[in-house]
């Protein structure tokens, strides 16, 4: 190996879910434009980490599971994959370990590697909502990692107080291009009319929470076709869950066409007049299209329940958590229906006070994530790669060490 490859860093990074790879690719490309085409990935992603030169040694769709409940007939191949994962970064000897949400899986890979005396630096990407429930999480992840980056302003004193170096880097939504869609193109492509009525639905990106969402989503479609007539119907998804999303939207009124994509997604955005979106990530990037929306959420009877006892927050949509204030209405456990779902997007369609109260709030919001001032994924490579500078005269035997330049 010559000199300038031995120099360049050698990253392993592990996304367990569609949201994570999204990020992980937004930070590699970071990465590469801080430290030069020299740089060399390996891990597990989906198809956005794979574009940036990641073979991913595990399948997403082993993973990508969430919920109490829903998580525990997949913990035999969870605790599999964690042997597998820790078991290839030990072999690889990378510079650095980012691993990116996903804490039922990744944070067992973190700790596997530490109980097995593992001292290379372990950073996590996206903060776990400690300040809604379970705080003790941030005094696990001190035994486990070198440094944390948080994608809200708010969080890094829960983590510093427990000892874990915490950098807000901003959210990677702020950089989507979520706001620059086309709607003219969007129409085109698909054969829809300049004044045609279309509605987005985001039924979500896991398999567990799509299959409980898709028949409530084609019901409250249905009724909202008899409150507003006609319209079509923009369904974005992403591949672990495309085959599900299509089969069923077959049979939902409007003529539902079923996009893969961020340009296609966003060209959508731009074409409707109300989006109907899973509680997650893309509810901020509905939030930068400006397109006025109702967010739901359907769990396991019994997750639901737990949560119910656990979670401090009165609301749980990041639009509402950013602006601290209810902008967008939330359907979750007994308030979600079809009924009450349709009638949502019917007052989203025809009320230009509704409409206007959420685009006022969505600018709150993005103005708090810290819009305009910099860019999150070179902000995140920056302090990763100044945490492996830190540690590299070290990597023969010396002692982690926490504090890192933030």
């Amino acid at each position: 190996m010559s000199a300038a490859d031995s120099a360049a860093p050698f990253i392993f990074l592990i996304a367990g879910e569609p949201s994570g790879d999204a990020l992980g690719a937004a930070l590699i490309a970071a990465l590469r434009q801080r430290a030069g085409s020299a740089l060399r990935v390996a891990g597990i992603g989906g198809e956005r980490m794979r574009e940036q030169g990641i073979e991913s040694l595990v399948a997403l769709e082993d993973l990508a599971v969430f919920g109490l409940v829903e998580v525990l007939p997949r913990v035999p191949l969870i605790l599999r994959r964690i042997r597998e994962v820790a078991a290839a970064v030990r072999a690889m000897r990378p510079d650095a370990v980012v691993t990116i949400d996903s804490p039922d899986f990744t944070w067992r890979v973190a700790a596997r590697l530490r109980k097995q005396g593992e001292i290379l630096p372990v950073i996590h990407y996206v903060a776990p909502m400690v300040w809604a429930w379970r705080a003790g999480r941030a005094r696990k992840m001190a035994r486990w990692y070198d440094h944390l980056l948080a994608l809200l302003p708010f969080e890094p004193r829960f983590f510093e107080n427990a000892g874990l170096a915490c950098t807000y880097v901003g959210h990677p939504v702020l950089e989507s291009g979520a706001d620059r869609g086309d709607a003219a193109r969007f129409r085109t492509a698909h054969g829809i009319g300049p004044e045609e009525l279309v509605v987005t639905v985001l039924p979500g990106s896991r398999g567990g929470e799509v299959r409980r969402h898709l028949p409530m989503l084609g019901d409250a479609l249905g009724l909202l076709q008899s409150q507003v007539g006609h319209f079509r119907v923009a369904v974005p998804t992403v591949a672990t869950v495309a085959d599900a999303v299509a089969a069923a939207a077959r049979d939902w009124p409007g003529r539902p066409v079923v996009l893969r994509g961020n340009e296609a997604k966003y060209d959508a955005f731009a074409a409707s007049r109300a989006a109907l979106a899973a509680s997650g990530t893309v509810t901020l990037e509905v939030a930068m299209a400006r397109l006025p929306m109702a967010v739901f959420y359907r769990m396991n009877r019994l997750t639901e329940a737990l949560l119910r006892r656990l979670v401090r927050v009165r609301q749980y949509s990041l639009v509402n958590l950013l602006a601290e204030a209810p902008v967008v209405p939330e359907l979750m456990g007994a308030s979600l229906t079809a009924q009450r779902l349709a009638a949502e997007a019917a007052a989203l369609i025809g009320d230009e006070r509704v409409r206007a109260a959420q685009r006022q709030g969505y600018d709150d919001a993005l103005r708090r994530l810290g819009a305009g001032e910099f860019l999150p994924s070179l902000k995140a490579a920056d302090v990763i790669l100044a945490v492996i500078a830190a540690r590299r005269p070290g990597r023969d035997g010396a002692a982690p060490a926490k504090e890192t330049p933030r």
